[in-house]
C-alpha cells in the first residue's frame, strides 16, 4: 500500500476523514473516506477496505507519521492493526472542519423541523405546518442541536417544547381495524377507547371492521390487543400516518 506521505498520495488523500482516540496518553489516528465513518458505525458499510483510505495507524495523519507497533501494544494491547483500526473507528472521534460542522448542524435542524412537520398539526385548522414555521419557532425557544442523538429523537423533544409555544398537537393516525366476530363484541371496547374518533363501524361477513384516528402513542397499545388477544386473526392496517382534512392537497 503506498505511503501516506508522497506529495502525490497527499494531492489523493485532500478529503480524507480523520478519526482520533487518546490512549495510553499518546494519540492515535486512522485516515478514512468522507461520509464513510458514519455508514460503518451505523452498520451500512461493512467493508472496512471501504472506510479507511489506507491500512494504517498514525499519530499524526496530515504528517504521515506512522505509530510504533510498541506505542500500540502498549495502548490498546494488541499490535493487529486491523483490529485496532475497527476499535478507533468504534471509539473514536470524527475530526472535521468547522464549516464542515456547521453545514452538519444546519442540515439536522432541518432535518428536525421536518420531522416535526410530518409528525404535528395546527389543533386549530388540523393542517400541518410548514417546515419554515417550524424551523422559526425552534430558534425562537433557542433549541440546541445534540450532535449525539438522531433526528428523530430530538424531534420528540422539540415538539414538547414547541407545544409550550405554538399550538400543536400530534397528527393523528387513521387506522382499519379488523377484528373476528367471536372476538369483536369482546374487544369492540378496548379498540374505541383508544380511538378519537371512530369514522366508521362496519360488518364484512362475520368480521367488524373499524376505520378509526388515534393518536400515535397508542398505536402500539392497538397493535397489542389486534395481535394479541384475537390470536392473529385480527389485522390492523395503517390507511394514513397523519389526519388530513378534506380537500387539503397532499404531496409525496
Amino acid at each position: 500500500m503506498p505511503k501516506i506521505f508522497t506529495p502525490t498520495n497527499q494531492i489523493r488523500l485532500t478529503n480524507v476523514a480523520v478519526v482520533r482516540i487518546k490512549k495510553g496518553g499518546k494519540r492515535f489516528e486512522i485516515a478514512c473516506y468522507k461520509n464513510k465513518v458514519v455508514s460503518w458505525r451505523t452498520g451500512a458499510e461493512k467493508d472496512l477496505d471501504e472506510v479507511l483510505q489506507t491500512g494504517s495507524v498514525f499519530t499524526n495523519v496530515s504528517k504521515g507519521e506512522v505509530a510504533k507497533k510498541e506505542d500500540l501494544m502498549k495502548a490498546f494491547g494488541k499490535d493487529d492493526v486491523t483490529e485496532i483500526c475497527k476499535e478507533i473507528l468504534a471509539k473514536g472521534e470524527l475530526q472535521i472542519s468547522e464549516k464542515e460542522r456547521h453545514d452538519q448542524l444546519e442540515s439536522m435542524f432541518k432535518e428536525i423541523a421536518t420531522n416535526v412537520a410530518d409528525r404535528c398539526v395546527n389543533p386549530e385548522t388540523k393542517r400541518p405546518y410548514p417546515v419554515s414555521i417550524i424551523e422559526k419557532s425552534m430558534k425562537d425557544i433557542h433549541y440546541s442541536i445534540k450532535p449525539n442523538r438522531n433526528a428523530k429523537q430530538q424531534a420528540l423533544e422539540v415538539i414538547k417544547l414547541l407545544q409550550e409555544t405554538i399550538p400543536l398537537e400530534r397528527a393523528k393516525m387513521r387506522l382499519k381495524v379488523t377484528l373476528p366476530g367471536k372476538d369483536a363484541k369482546r374487544l369492540k371496547e378496548k379498540v374505541t377507547k383508544l380511538c378519537s374518533p371512530v369514522e366508521a363501524e362496519d360488518w364484512e361477513g362475520d368480521k367488524l371492521v373499524l376505520t378509526c384516528l388515534i393518536n400515535p402513542g397508542h398505536f402500539r397499545e392497538m397493535d397489542e390487543i389486534v395481535r394479541t388477544d384475537t390470536k392473529g386473526a385480527g389485522v390492523l392496517e395503517v390507511l394514513n400516518l397523519k389526519e388530513i382534512k378534506e380537500g387539503e392537497e397532499v404531496l409525496e
